[in-house]
């Protein structure tokens, strides 16, 4: 995945969540794909979360790298 193209598969709707960032398509917030991946690998992930596909992962990882340097407005 190209280093932009998480964009596509981030949403922040005041609808879902309060408008936290999710993976689009589902209610899954970036913050518990982040936050599991502290415990668990991305195999143990995906299997959690079906739903899910590995560019969702690198997607949320991608976004969480840039809230980091508090550059990204959603």
């Amino acid at each position: 995945m190209a280093e932009n193209g998480w964009r596509n598969r981030i949403v922040c709707d005041p609808q879902l969540r309060h408008g936290e960032p999710c993976i689009a398509g589902t209610r899954i917030a970036v913050s518990v794909i982040v936050a599991s991946l502290a415990d668990m690998d991305k195999d143990a992930l995906l299997k959690q979360f079906p739903q899910l596909a590995i560019e969702d992962i690198q997607a949320a990882l991608y976004y969480a790298a840039e809230a980091s340097h508090a550059t990204l407005v959603c």
